[in-house]
């Protein structure tokens, strides 16, 4: 029980980490982090503000962790809305990642190109969630909730595959994951600078701790 709770809150910490950064990106200063930057170029081109933070949750590497803020900083939309569009946005091509990821997959990797960039992936895929396969529900669903680059819903699916996860509860566990950074990022993007300050407390906290594990194991 003891290390399924420690990867629980280091899968907590990292959280806030990431939604800090997406905070302070989405503050109206000089420079646009990337989610409102493709935000305004939809919305110059005719989408409106909800289509736009719908279409960035669908967006790998950026998903939900770059809609949230989108939609409530940058647009000043209600955050309950917010919240709604991001997840459903984020939940659009998980289905079609599990559905479909297997045959593109065999397909392409009978060409060089293909089966290198797939090697590749499903490599990196394997070692950024490592600890999914130990825990399962538990693991997939907090590897998703943690709004960094290397996670979130479509490195989940491709885990999910990979692990050989059946479809319903892959998609159960995966929009589980959805939900809870949605909240978070919610609730850090409401906070504005209260909630960075937060996200960069608990990263001390965690820099702290892993280092201190570090040298504990290094000593032993």
């Amino acid at each position: 029980m003891k290390k399924p709770l420690n990867f629980a809150f280091t899968a907590l910490f990292c959280i806030f980490l990431f939604s800090a950064g997406g905070v302070w990106a989405a503050e109206p200063e000089h420079e646009m982090h990337r989610g409102e930057k493709i935000a305004r170029w939809m919305e110059d081109k005719g989408l409106s503000r909800s289509a736009s933070v719908a279409a960035i949750s669908t967006l790998p590497i950026v998903e939900l962790r770059g809609a949230v803020p989108v939609g409530i900083v940058a647009f000043e939309m209600p955050w309950w809305k917010v919240y709604l569009i991001a997840v459903a946005g984020n939940m659009i091509p998980i289905p079609f990642i599990l559905l479909l990821l297997g045959p593109v997959s065999n397909f392409l990797m009978r060409f060089p190109v293909g089966k290198r960039f797939f090697d590749w992936l499903f490599a990196r895929t394997r070692k950024k969630s490592a600890k999914i396969e130990k825990y399962e529900a538990l693991g997939l669903t907090l590897f998703v909730a943690i709004p960094l680059p290397v996670t979130g819903g479509w490195t989940g699916a491709m885990a999910a595959f990979l692990m050989g996860i059946s479809f319903g509860k892959a998609m159960l566990y995966i929009l589980m994951g959805v939900m809870i950074a949605g909240v978070i990022m919610t609730v850090l993007s409401l906070l504005g600078w209260i909630g960075a300050f937060i996200a960069g407390a608990v990263l001390l906290v965690l820099a702290t701790g892993t280092t201190l594990r570090s040298l504990k194991n290094n000593g032993e």
